[in-house]
């Protein structure tokens, strides 16, 4: 197993032990935040990090680990509020049913709320220097929050049941999904202090990566139902998605663009002396270029 999938898996033992501890009377707070951390998931965003990182700054490793978890914190805050009956009013997430079906809303919303504030006290814990902690901070809370994924989620909610034009569902996309993701990579290119040509680059790759998973993400809303995917499918009726907008051919059509040109840009890590990371993405993204069934 290479140093990079170990590091990943890791950070996986290093999330489900570190549960922050709670103190209070009531009766099952403390256990439900973690509740959804614990549940499985991805953890794409924080090995996204951790690719960068394990390339290019193998020191910093562990101490990426409370970042990467403040990342997946935000993540799976934003997984809880969207689940929330006034949004898409899902069931099941990450094969569990979701926290305002197994609890109450009023709980899911504070829960949510509660990993939203934690992700940022993590970060101003890390140990690394005040200006690293202020830039990870600054980029976590630009495009997790009015600028990223906030503004993102209430465009998708106000338009929906509304036709939008492929330039507004795009645009709608990188704000609420990409710049998630854009972010992760360019935090890892913060803590290994890479210069803010590469950190762009980064970042743009990510917006572009974004878009493909929220555009893979509709086709297997559309294809698939529960028990593969782990989560409410066929929930997009009225939405604006790329498979509602553009049919499920030209949408697979799209997918398949994008991951050429993913592949392509990953080829061109090689020319920026890039290899290790290269061959890390590589690893992370394999998986999610195979053809979905």
């Amino acid at each position: 197993m290479s140093f990079f999938l170990q590091t990943c898996q890791d950070f996986e033992s290093y999330l489900l032990s570190h549960k922050p501890q709670i103190l209070s009377f009531h009766p099952y707070f403390e256990e439900a935040f973690w509740e959804m951390m614990k549940n499985g998931g991805k953890r794409f965003r924080p090995n996204l990090l951790l690719s960068v990182v394990c390339a290019q700054s193998k020191e910093f490793v562990f101490n990426s680990f409370d970042v990467c978890l403040a990342i997946e914190c935000l993540h799976t805050y934003s997984l809880i509020h969207d689940d929330l009956p006034a949004m898409d009013n899902a069931s099941l997430r990450r094969s569990h049913p979701t926290l305002h079906c197994k609890y109450d809303e009023v709980g899911a919303i504070l829960i949510g709320d509660g990993l939203n504030t934690y992700s940022f006290s993590l970060l101003s814990q890390a140990v690394f220097a005040p200006d690293v902690k202020i830039a990870l901070i600054e980029s976590l809370s630009q495009d997790g929050g009015i600028s990223g994924m906030i503004l993102g989620q209430a465009l998708d909610c106000y338009f929906e049941n509304t036709k939008l034009t492929q330039e507004k569902l795009d645009f709608i996309h990188i704000h609420k999904t990409a710049k998630l993701i854009a972010t992760s990579l360019k935090m890892g290119g913060i803590i290994a202090n890479l210069d803010s040509t590469t950190q762009k680059n980064l970042y743009d790759f990510g917006i572009k990566l974004g878009l493909y998973f929220q555009i893979r993400d509709d086709i297997i809303d559309f294809l698939q139902d529960e028990s593969k995917s782990g989560k409410t499918t066929q929930n997009d009726t009225n939405k604006n998605s790329y498979v509602n907008l553009l049919g499920i051919q030209q949408a697979q059509d799209v997918m398949q663009q994008y991951i050429a040109q993913l592949e392509a840009n990953l080829v061109e890590l090689e020319s920026l002396q890039l290899t290790q990371l290269q061959h890390n993405l590589y690893e992370l993204l394999k998986p999610y270029f195979q053809p979905l069934t």
